[in-house]
């Protein structure tokens, strides 16, 4: 096949990366995940962590929140987070999907987005390309839900 044929099969596809969705670009074993490091729900105290290249299909849930850990111990900009007791990882937003008016933290549906089983593989319970999880202290979390009131 010359070079100008197979270009132009090449150039006639009817799929480009244009098209494809953010959450299929990469397979379940090298996901790109956002994770909203919380210190003060009063004050928005945040940080995100970028962690490329998760294997989705083998991380529990145990296993992401021991790595959150300890990268927010060694990573740069993240020295006042680090007394900071984290326990518990929520759901945010999966790409494509509508996110909250609050900049750092889902508060609908808790039942489903907390992510309680630390046993679980994150690929078995939806977590795939382009999600953004929150992880935080359940207590403080619980205290602001009871008295919303930010500080600035």
């Amino acid at each position: 096949m010359s070079e100008s044929a197979d270009h132009e099969i090449h150039s006639t596809s009817s799929t480009t990366p244009h098209e494809a969705l953010t959450n299929t670009l990469r397979p379940l074993t090298d996901v790109f995940l956002t994770i909203r490091i919380i210190k003060s729900f009063t004050y928005r105290t945040t940080k995100n962590l970028l962690l490329p290249h998760i294997d989705a299909t083998t991380m529990t849930v145990g296993g992401l929140k021991e790595l959150c850990r300890a990268q927010v111990l060694v990573a740069t900009g993240f020295k006042p987070f680090r007394t900071t007791v984290l326990d518990t990882l929520k759901l945010y937003t999966v790409a494509h999907g509508a996110k909250t008016t609050n900049l750092i933290i889902n508060f609908d549906n808790d039942e489903n987005w907390i992510l309680n089983d630390d046993s679980a593989t994150l690929a078995s319970i939806g977590i795939e390309n382009e999600a953004e999880l929150s992880f935080f202290n359940r207590e403080l979390y619980e205290a602001f839900k009871k008295d919303p009131t930010q500080s600035w």
